[in-house]
């Protein structure tokens, strides 16, 4: 039990953390109302009084956490903290049920962008604002986990990332801490840029604060029931672009910053996925056209489809029209561009680019091998040697990835709801996507007709989508505890 007191800790001084950004709400609408100010001085107290009690009970023990214990700090600090993320929710004075507090929550914090609210134009700033700020903190703490908890913990493939980072930060930074501060202030710069470019562009300043806060996080909770579709061309270009940087490494960020320029474009990772958002809505566009001459405008049909495709491989969330409508061949391909993601060490969720080329990898070592059965063939990434302990981890993340698919999906259906409803809600769930596909989850609805436990299991299921799945399922295996 000692060896927990660490993770009691670390944890507790989250609370607090949390606790602070509950005022933020109330603060930045001091000019204006904030209908739910109460509910956010109790969700800020009770966090506050939790993180205190657990930082006097366990002082002392912070720097006595053990590798292993990595796994509890990461596992419980995500859900516990979407739990308490609830709190303005449900003690708003909106009725909020305890499901689709915790929904929103876990939404929110996760960067999902699902939402089982409706009547955002008019629904509390203070509660809007909550979803907005909930998204931007998942975002940079999406970013750090990847930089120093995923990589120690060998989960899902990472191990490949933790070897580059470490070598360049040992010659070129002062280790973590200054990476840290690095990949602080690109996320704060590119949020304020953001907000900036939004405000210039037309938004009034409560949307722009709100969009440039889920943009770059790419979480896609927004201030409109009609989403991006309530704004013009230029901003959804401009949205496309900060869903872009979102998606990207941003260690890489960090190193341009500090002189190593064009290491961006020279990783394999930003060169596919950037590839790819320049080839499907494209390829879409030519589709649309070929269907509806009569109806096609060059531009807004580009930006438009580029908008929607970015902002699913992205896993933002954002919509401006209901994609799922443009015909089979669009409703198929957006399908299979929620498995997708962005780049890893980004806030974007997904299965990431990366694990698509590693399969490519082992797919054309394995025809080679057909061909040439005495050939010694070398497995390089990034100018990097691939091991078997990364390649026999991404499979197992592979695999336990489609295995909750099948088990939430099952879950779903059982409660009676569509096939197209409860596979895409699966998915969208364990990728981070948001919006799933159908008319009852799709860009034109949301998550509030579900039943209360469809949500309960969809929180869930975000939560381990981003925490990478195989973190969760170690913890809960009887032997990590025996060991």
């Amino acid at each position: 039990m000692r060896n927990l007191y660490p993770v009691v800790f670390i944890v507790s001084v989250m609370f607090v953390l949390l606790s602070i950004f509950m005022t933020l709400p109330v603060l930045l609408l001091v000019q204006s109302t904030a209908p739910n100010a109460v509910a956010f001085a109790e969700s800020a107290s009770i966090c506050l009084g939790l993180g205190l009690v657990g930082m006097f009970a366990t002082r002392g023990y912070a720097s006595d956490l053990k590798p292993r214990y990595m796994f509890v700090l990461t596992v419980s600090s995500w859900f516990i903290i979407a739990l308490l993320s609830a709190l303005p929710f449900l003690l708003s004075n909106n009725g909020i049920s305890a499901a689709d507090a915790f929904f929103e929550g876990a939404s929110g914090i996760t960067t999902t962008g699902a939402t089982v609210f409706s009547g955002l134009d008019t629904m509390d700033r203070d509660l809007l604002l909550w979803r907005s700020i909930l998204q931007w903190i998942g975002g940079i703490g999406i970013i750090g986990m990847f930089v120093a908890v995923l990589p120690f913990l060998r989960v899902g493939g990472m191990r490949l990332f933790a070897t580059e980072s470490s070598e360049w930060t040992d010659k070129a930074l002062p280790r973590m801490k200054t990476l840290s501060r690095g990949l602080l202030f690109v996320y704060l710069f590119f949020s304020i840029i953001a907000v900036v470019t939004y405000r210039v562009s037309g938004m009034d300043l409560f949307d722009a604060f709100n969009h440039g806060l889920t943009s770059i996080a790419t979480g896609g909770f927004s201030t409109s029931d009609m989403s991006m579709g309530k704004f013009d061309d230029l901003i959804l270009m401009e949205a496309t672009v900060f869903m872009m940087i979102g998606s990207m490494p941003f260690f890489l960020f960090v190193r341009e910053m500090h002189g190593q320029h064009g290491v961006l474009f020279r990783d394999q990772q930003v060169r596919m996925f950037l590839a790819l958002l320049l080839i499907v809505p494209l390829l879409l566009t030519f589709h649309e056209w070929w269907v509806s001459p009569d109806q096609f405008d060059p531009f807004h049909n580009y930006t438009s489809t580029l908008f929607n495709v970015t902002s699913v491989v992205t896993t933002t969330g954002y919509a401006s029209e209901d994609y799922s409508a443009w015909g089979s061949l669009a409703f198929v391909v957006f399908f299979f561009l929620m498995f997708v993601g962005g780049c890893s060490g980004s806030t974007a969720g997904g299965m990431k680019i990366f694990r698509f080329q590693l399969s490519i990898l082992i797919l054309r070592e394995q025809l080679m091998r057909l061909l040439h059965p005495r050939a010694v063939l070398t497995r390089n990434y990034n100018g990097r040697a691939v091991s078997d302990e990364i390649i026999s981890s991404m499979i197992a993340y592979t695999f336990i990835f489609l295995l909750c698919l099948a088990l939430i999906t099952l879950a779903l259906a059982a409660m009676q709801l569509d096939f197209v409803t409860a596979l895409s809600g699966a998915l969208t769930a364990l990728t981070n996507v948001g919006p799933g596909l159908g008319e009852i989850i799709g860009p034109a609805g949301n998550f509030g007709p579900l039943p209360d436990a469809a949500k309960w299991i969809l929180a869930v299921g975000m939560l381990m989508g981003r925490l990478e799945i195989l973190s969760v399922v170690i913890v809960l295996s009887p032997a990590f505890w025996r060991g």
